[in-house]
């Protein structure tokens, strides 16, 4: 089973916008990923992947350790 920092790479990799979030883009927990979601549907990006770090708690603190960034949203573009 591949570890959470491998399991993170293949999702930043493997996809051209990525955006780590607290809830989903219906319903964002956060008001910083109520604006990441907002800035993207603004800018008419609508191919995008999202990951709530609030049902995965390896996840929330993996991307936090990949990125050496403490706080989430975290959105990566073509990798």
């Amino acid at each position: 089973m591949p570890d959470i920092q491998d399991t993170i790479r293949n999702q930043v990799t493997g996809n051209k916008v990525v955006l780590y979030m607290k809830g989903t883009p219906q319903l964002p927990q956060c008001g910083f990923s109520a604006t990441a979601i907002e800035i993207l549907r603004r800018c008419g990006v609508d191919d995008y992947a999202t990951f709530n770090v609030l049902q995965d708690g390896d996840l929330r603190t993996g991307i936090k350790e990949f990125s050496n960034w403490p706080t989430v949203p975290q959105l990566y573009v073509n990798g």
